[in-house]
C-alpha cells in the first residue's frame, strides 16, 4: 500500500493497497497535465489525480535528463544561488544606471548663489594703495591670467594634483574621504577642485545628502560645459582663505598687502595652505599655529618639485613667509566714507556706471585722484585748528561744529583732498558737497572778474577797475537796479566811505560790491560764475545784486572748482575725483576731461592780484602762515551759520568752510560763541585750517610765485578824480544813497565789536596793494590826467590803450546823465568820487 497520502470526505487518508499503477509516458499529454496540476496545484492536483484514478497511486511526472540535483535543505535554502546573486547584480546595475540617468536628466546647473557672485568695490589712492573697501564681502574677482603660474601651482599641489588630468568626480576619493572621517581622522570631504568649486559657486556650503548629491552632478555636467582653466579660476576667486577674506585677489591683500599679481611663490604656497582650515593656519592670529602652518606649507612646496613645478634649488633657497598683522577692513569710518559717497556720485552722475552695477554687482577698482599725503594733512589742519578747541561738555555749542574742506590741482581739475566731517559713521552728511550754506563774501570775486570781463562801467561811465572808488558806507541804496529797493548792510554796520574796489576787497565791503552788481549786470554776473565752475542749478544763485554777498547756497567743491579756475588764469579744467575704473582687468571708460578759457586770463589775473592783498593785509591775512604767494577770500554766511575761506596759490586751490547745524534736527544754527569764540569768521579757524594744509601739502615742493597778465588798466589811477569824490563827500555829508560820515571821523561801529584783527599785526614790507589809499593829498595834484578820449582807457603808463572787441557793459539799470563839475561827480551816480577818505584814514577790516 502506498505511504502517498489520499483525500477522502475533504481530508487526507492512506491508500488502499493493489496493483501498482503502471508508469505514465513521460511525453503524454495526461502526464504532463498530472504534473503540472501537482507543481502549480499542490493539493488540488492531487485532488484531481485521486478523482481521475480512484484507488490508484498518482503517476509521478518525468525528470530531466542529467545528474539529479540534490534537495537545499536546513541553512543552504538561506544561501543565495549563483543565479540570484547574477540577478540581482545585474538588477542593482540597472537601478544604478537608471538613477544615474535620471539624475543627470534632473538635476541642472542652477545660477550662482548671491553670496557667490557678490563682491566688494575697492577705492584707491591716486598711488594705487587702499582707501576704501565697501561691500559685505570681501571679494574682488580676478582673471587666472593675472595670478601667476607658481601661486597656480601651489593651490594644485595643495588642493588637487591630478586637478587637469582627472575627472570631475573621484568617487574613490569621497569614499576614502568618508572613511578617514569615520575613522576619526579628521573631517574629509574628498571632493575635487570641481566639486569645492560647485560647493562655492552654486550651492553653499550646507553638509546635506540632497546637496552632496546635486553637487554630484553638477560637477560632471560642469566638467563638460566648461574649461579646467575656467573652473580653476572661479574656485581661486570664491574660496574662503580666513581674515574675512573672498578670493585670492583679497587674501593676496588680507595676509601681504599686495595685489595677487605681485605675490611670490612663497606666499602663494602659504596662502594655499589656508585653504583647508584658514583659522587652523593663521600664524599672526595664534602664533601656536607656526608648527602646524610650517609643515603645511612644506607640504606644498614639496607637492610642487614632485610634479616638476619647482626646482630642488628653488625649494631649498626659500623661508616662510610670514604674514603681515591683520588689519581691520577699511570700511567707511573717518574720511573714507565721505570720499567714497563723492565718488559714486560722480560716476553716476557722469554716467560712468549706474547704481546697480556699484551696489548690486560690485568688483570694481576705482582708482581716486585722492592723494594720499595732502589728504592726511588735511585732517591733520583740520583737527589741530578746529577740533582740539571743541569743547562740548563745557560749550554745547561746539556740537553744532562742522568743517568741510576740498583741495584742488588748478591745472588738471583733479581733487587731491577732501573732508567731509569728523567722521562719516558719525555724521552721514559730506559737508565737502552738500549745498546748503550760503558761502557769503567768498563770492565777490566772481563779480570782480565778471566787471573786468565785461569791461563794465559805473553808473557813471568808469570803467571798473582795483582802483574804481565807490562809496561803502552802509545801507546805501543800490542805483541802477530795477528790482526792489535794496540797501545792503555792511559786516557790524561799518560807515568806510570812498573806497576803492581794491579796499572793498580786502575789507569785503557789502556796499560796494551789491552796487557792483547792478553796474555790470546781475544776470552777467551769475553767467561769469556759471562759467568759472559754479553748477547753474545751484539753490538760490539768482540775477539780482544780492548775489555779490554770496546769497547762493554752492558746495564747497563747486567754490573750489571756481577758485582753481581763476587760478589756472581763467582756464576752467573740469573737477575730478576719478583717474581709472577696472573690473577683472577690463577698463571702463571715464567721461573727457572738460577744459575751456571760462573767461579771458586778464579777467582772472586781474582778479587774482587784487585777491593777494586779502591775504597779505585783508581779511585773510591768517593765510599768510602757508609761507607761499597765496590770494584769497573770506566769507561770513547769514547769521552767521556758516563761515568760509577761499585761496589758492599757483599750485593749489583750496576752500575750508566751519558750519553750524543740530545734530538732532539737522538745523542750521549760529556759530555764536562755537569754539570759544564770540563769532567765527572766515580769517579766523577756516583761513588757519587753509594755511596748515596748503603749507604741508606743498612741502618739499618749489614755491612758484603768480604769472600774472592783468587788464591794461589795472594799475591805473586818477589822482583828479579821488580829490574831487574827497571834496563831494566833504560838501555832502557822504555820497547819493549813502548813510555818510564825514570823512576824518573813525569808522562808526556797534559798542563791544571788535575792531578786526588787524591789532598787534606788524606790517612788512609789501608792494602797495591794490586801490592803496593812505597817505595820498587831498589837494588835486598839478597837471592830474582828466581822462581818456572816447573808446579808450588809460593805459598804465598814461597812454590809451585800444579799445577790447568787447563792448564795455553798464548796468540793467538806466543812467541819468549827470555833467561833472569841478568839484566831482554830481547827485544820482552810484559811486563815489573820492580814494577812501582823508590822507592817513583808518579804514579797519570787515570780520569776513
Amino acid at each position: 500500500m502506498s505511504d502517498e497520502p489520499q483525500q477522502s470526505k475533504g481530508g487526507w487518508a492512506p491508500h488502499d493497497a493493489g496493483p501498482a499503477t503502471p508508469k505514465a509516458p513521460a511525453a503524454g499529454p495526461a502526464a504532463a497535465g498530472s504534473g503540472a496540476a501537482l507543481v502549480l496545484g499542490g493539493a488540488s492536483g492531487r485532488l484531481g489525480a485521486a478523482t481521475r484514478h480512484p484507488g490508484k497511486r498518482p503517476a509521478r511526472p518525468s525528470k530531466p535528463d542529467g545528474p539529479e540535483q540534490p534537495e537545499r535543505t536546513g541553512w543552504r535554502r538561506a544561501v543565495p544561488t549563483g543565479r540570484t546573486v547574477l540577478g540581482g547584480f545585474l538588477g542593482l546595475a540597472l537601478l544604478c544606471i537608471g538613477g544615474f540617468l535620471a539624475g543627470y536628466l534632473l538635476v541642472h546647473i542652477p545660477p550662482a548663489n548671491a553670496a557667490a557672485v557678490a563682491q566688494s568695490n575697492v577705492y584707491l589712492y591716486s598711488d594705487g594703495s587702499q582707501l576704501a573697501r565697501d561691500g559685505e564681502v570681501n571679494r574682488e574677482n580676478v582673471t587666472l591670467a593675472s595670478i601667476p603660474k607658481t601661486v597656480q601651482h601651489a593651490v594644485l599641489a595643495a588642493e588637487d594634483r591630478d586637478f587637469y588630468s582627472e575627472p570631475a568626480v573621484d568617487p574613490a576619493a569621497m569614499i576614502r574621504g568618508a572613511w578617514n572621517t569615520l575613522i576619526g581622522k579628521g573631517k574629509q570631504s574628498g571632493s575635487t577642485i570641481t566639486q569645492q568649486y560647485v560647493k562655492n559657486y552654486y550651492l553653499g556650503q550646507e553638509q546635506t545628502v540632497t546637496r552632496k548629491f546635486k553637487e554630484f552632478f553638477i560637477s560632471i555636467k560642469l566638467d563638460n560645459e566648461a574649461s579646467k582653466d575656467q573652473i580653476l579660476e572661479g574656485y581661486l576667486n570664491t574660496s574662503y582663505f580666513g581674515r574675512n577674506a573672498y578670493g585670492i585677489q583679497a587674501a593676496a591683500q588680507a595676509y601681504y598687502g599686495v595685489d595677487v599679481e605681485d605675490l611670490d611663490t612663497r606666499q602663494g604656497a602659504y596662502l594655499a595652505t589656508l585653504l583647508n582650515a584658514p583659522s587652523a593656519y593663521d600664524v599672526v592670529a595664534n602664533p601656536q599655529n607656526m608648527t602646524r602652518a610650517v609643515a603645511r606649507w612644506n607640504y606644498v612646496l614639496d607637492g610642487m618639485v614632485k610634479e616638476n613645478w619647482l626646482t630642488p634649488a628653488e625649494r631649498t633657497a626659500m623661508r616662510f613667509p610670514v604674514p603681515r598683522e591683520a588689519k581691520p577692513a577699511a570700511g567707511m569710518s573717518g574720511q573714507r566714507g565721505y570720499i567714497v559717497q563723492a565718488v559714486k556720485e560722480y560716476l553716476i552722475s557722469h554716467k560712468v556706471l549706474d547704481e546697480e552695477a556699484l551696489e548690486s554687482v560690485g568688483g570694481y577698482r576705482i582708482t581716486t585722484t585722492i592723494e594720499k599725503k595732502e589728504q592726511q594733512a588735511f585732517v591733520d589742519a583740520v583737527d589741530d585748528q578746529v577740533m582740539s578747541q571743541v569743547n562740548k561738555d563745557a560749550r554745547p555749542v561746539d556740537r553744532n561744529v562742522r568743517v568741510g574742506g576740498v583741495s584742488v590741482d588748478p591745472d588738471t581739475g583733479k581733487v587731491v583732498a577732501m573732508y567731509g566731517g569728523i567722521d562719516y559713521t558719525q555724521q552721514y552728511v559730506n559737508n565737502a558737497t552738500r549745498r546748503d550754506y550760503q558761502v557769503g563774501s567768498t563770492f565777490k570775486p566772481f563779480v570782480f572778474t565778471a566787471a573786468v570781463e565785461n569791461e563794465s562801467r559805473t553808473q557813471d561811465g568808469r570803467t571798473i577797475t582795483p582802483n574804481t572808488i565807490y562809496d561803502g558806507d552802509s545801507k546805501r541804496r543800490v542805483e541802477g537796479w530795477r528790482g526792489r529797493p535794496y540797501a545792503p548792510e555792511n559786516e557790524d554796520k561799518v560807515n568806510y566811505g570812498p573806497i576803492t574796489v581794491g579796499e572793498a576787497t580786502d575789507n569785503s565791503v557789502n556796499a560796494v560790491y551789491a552796487q557792483m552788481a547792478a553796474d555790470v549786470g546781475p544776470d552777467r554776473v551769475k553767467s561769469t560764475a556759471i562759467d568759472l565752475g559754479i553748477p547753474q542749478n545751484t539753490p538760490d544763485l539768482s540775477a539780482a545784486p544780492s548775489i555779490a554777498l554770496g546769497t547762493a547756497t554752492a558746495s564747497v567743491l563747486d567754490m573750489a572748482q571756481a577758485y582753481s579756475t581763476l587760478a589756472n588764469h581763467g582756464r576752467y579744467s573740469a573737477a575730478t575725483l576719478v583717474e581709472k575704473v577696472t573690473r577683472q582687468g577690463e577698463s571702463t571708460d571715464l567721461p573727457r576731461q572738460h577744459i575751456r578759457q571760462a573767461v579771458y586770463r586778464e579777467s582772472a589775473d586781474t582778479t587774482t592780484w587784487m585777491l593777494r592783498s586779502v591775504v597779505e593785509d585783508g581779511t585773510g591775512r591768517a593765510a599768510r602762515a602757508a609761507g607761499r604767494p597765496a590770494a584769497g577770500k573770506t566769507g561770513t554766511a547769514e547769521n552767521d551759520t556758516a563761515a568760509w575761506f577761499a585761496g589758492y596759490t599757483p599750485d593749489l586751490a583750496t576752500v575750508v568752510a566751519i558750519m553750524g547745524q543740530n545734530p538732532v534736527t539737522g538745523e542750521h544754527t549760529s556759530l555764536h560763541g562755537a569754539l570759544g569764540q564770540k563769532r567765527i569768521s572766515g580769517g579766523g579757524f577756516p583761513a588757519r585750517v587753509w594755511a596748515q594744509y596748503t603749507e604741508a601739502a606743498l612741502v618739499g615742493k618749489d614755491v612758484h610765485d603768480f604769472d600774472l597778465e592783468l587788464a591794461a588798466n589795472a594799475h591805473d589811477r586818477d589822482p583828479h578824480e579821488e580829490w574831487a569824490a574827497q571834496e563831494q563827500y566833504r560838501r555832502n555829508g557822504g555820497l547819493p544813497g549813502a548813510q555818510g560820515q564825514k570823512p576824518g571821523a573813525k569808522p562808526s561801529k556797534k559798542p563791544g565789536d571788535k575792531q578786526g584783527d588787524k591789532k598787534g599785526e606788524k606790517k612788512g614790507s609789501t608792494p602797495p596793494k591794490p586801490g592803496q589809499t593812505a597817505g595820498r593829498t587831498q589837494a588835486p595834484p598839478q597837471g592830474a590826467p582828466q581822462g581818456a578820449p572816447q573808446g579808450q582807457t588809460p593805459g598804465p603808463t598814461g597812454g590809451a590803450r585800444p579799445q577790447s572787441p568787447r563792448q564795455p557793459q553798464g548796468g540793467t539799470g538806466e543812467i541819468r546823465p549827470q555833467a561833472p563839475t569841478a568839484g566831482g561827480t554830481q547827485g544820482g551816480t552810484t559811486d563815489g568820487g573820492g580814494t577812501g577818505g582823508p590822507q592817513g584814514r583808518a579804514t579797519p577790516p570787515g570780520r569776513d
